[in-house]
């Protein structure tokens, strides 16, 4: 018989349970054999927006920050990069005291080393915010001028701009490639207003037939909210009609809203059914972005194959 591997769910990018977005979180130790096959047949399994697997990275310098292997899987396919998955994977490993003292982990991805940092919540003594440290996804100037795909597949939406997106992506595995500036699977949809956003009712049928992976559709805050924008995602074709709160999108967002609003510092919303919110800066110097949020572990159990 396998030994069981550890899972827990998480809502990430919420303090409130039922909230965010959903991740399973399970914790692969050295012994522990499992083929890709299993991870992605695992990740069907659960069925949620996305499925992590963490795996100690050991050798190290003892005194180095904690580092794991993750991997993050939707239910039909592996991802590149993924903020919600990266927030409920350091959530677990810092509320069940698995990397013990240290405030700082690292994360060995397809998207290269990536950090998560522990921050204090000076409004809650009781929760914890964290901090990751992501590449920033630069928008770029969408190829085609055939925007009625595009207005199709968002239900008649007043479109204002459309952007494509390009990041440097590692040729080889992490830890060990090179990198190289290449386009992305998503897409970037601005709509003129922060109604349209949230009422928006896409036709997913049409989704599945645009260019890219990744639809991402945004709007300015109107004057005087507590937020500067907000957005939704749709990527049907990677198993998730709609993505309640994806931090990587953030990733680009971020580009985007800072050459619109000439600013680098900005609070965030998701406004998908489960709603949620997170905290975004854009580091033009060193071209990262900081994604901030908090997340609540809803249940833990063992798999037993």
């Amino acid at each position: 018989m396998k030994k069981p591997v550890k899972y827990f769910v998480v809502d990430a990018f919420t303090e409130s349970a039922f909230k965010g977005n959903q991740a399973a979180v399970c914790f692969l130790e050295e012994d522990h054999e499992r083929d890709d096959s299993w991870l992605q047949s695992l990740a069907a399994e659960f069925d949620l927006p996305l499925t992590c697997f963490l795996t100690p990275i050991t050798g190290s310098d003892p005194l180095h920050r904690p580092r794991f292997l993750l991997r993050w899987f939707t239910s039909v396919a592996e991802m590149d990069i993924c903020g919600h998955g990266t927030l409920a994977s350091a959530h677990t490993l810092f509320s069940n005291g698995l990397v013990g003292s240290s405030e700082t982990v690292e994360f060995s991805t397809h998207s290269g080393i990536l950090t998560a940092k522990r921050v204090d919540d000076c409004e809650a003594k009781e929760s914890f915010l964290i901090e990751m440290n992501f590449p920033v996804i630069t928008t770029c100037e969408y190829s085609s001028d055939d925007f009625s795909m595009f207005s199709k597949a968002l239900n008649g939406a007043t479109i204002v701009d459309i952007r494509g997106t390009t990041k440097d992506k590692l040729v080889f595995k992490p830890l060990k490639g090179a990198t190289k500036s290449t386009s992305t699977d998503q897409i970037m949809v601005v709509l003129s207003s922060w109604e349209a956003v949230a009422e928006l009712q896409p036709r997913t049928e049409d989704i599945m037939k645009y260019p890219g992976k990744v639809m991402i559709v945004t709007a300015a805050a109107p004057e005087g909210s507590a937020y500067d924008f907000c957005s939704r995602l749709f990527a049907p074709k990677l198993g998730l009609n709609e993505d309640s709160v994806c931090g990587s999108a953030h990733c680009a967002l971020a580009h985007y809203w800072s050459l619109k609003l000439n600013k680098c510092d900005f609070i965030a919303y998701m406004a998908s059914r489960r709603s949620g919110e997170l905290k975004v800066h854009y580091d033009k110097s060193k071209q990262r972005v900081l994604l901030t949020g908090k997340a609540v572990t809803v249940m833990n159990g063992s798999i037993l194959v």
